[in-house]
C-alpha cells in the first residue's frame, strides 16, 4: 500500500525527532535539518547549529516521547514531551 505524502512527511518527522533527541546523532540529523533551518524559538540559538548546541547541553537521561503528530500537506505538527530517565538506560 503506498503512502500518502502526510503519512511519508509524519514518519520522516518522527525519524528525525528520535535522531536528534533521543539518539543524539548530530551527522545524521544534519542531514535531515537544512542548512538554512530557521529556529523559531526566542530562547534558542538561531539555525540548526544552535538547536544542536541545545540538545548537547541537555543531560543525556532526557529523553522525547511524541504524542500527537498531526500533517497536511507539506506542515508537520508534533505535540510530544521531554523526561528523565534512569541513568542506567
Amino acid at each position: 500500500m503506498s503512502q500518502t505524502i502526510e503519512e511519508k512527511n509524519k514518519a520522516l518527522v518522527l525519524e528525525a525527532f528520535d535522531t536528534l533527541f533521543n539518539k543524539r546523532d548530530y551527522a545524521a540529523a544534519g542531514e535531515v535539518l537544512v542548512p538554512h533551518y530557521i529556529q523559531h524559538s526566542a530562547h534558542i540559538a538561531p539555525g540548526r547549529e544552535g538547536l544542536f548546541d541545545l540538545i548537547k547541553s541537555l543531560p543525556p537521561t532526557l529523553k522525547y516521547e511524541h504524542g500527537t503528530i498531526v500533517g497536511e500537506g507539506d506542515f508537520v505538527i508534533v505535540h510530544g514531551r521531554f523526561f528523565e530517565t534512569s541513568a542506567s538506560l
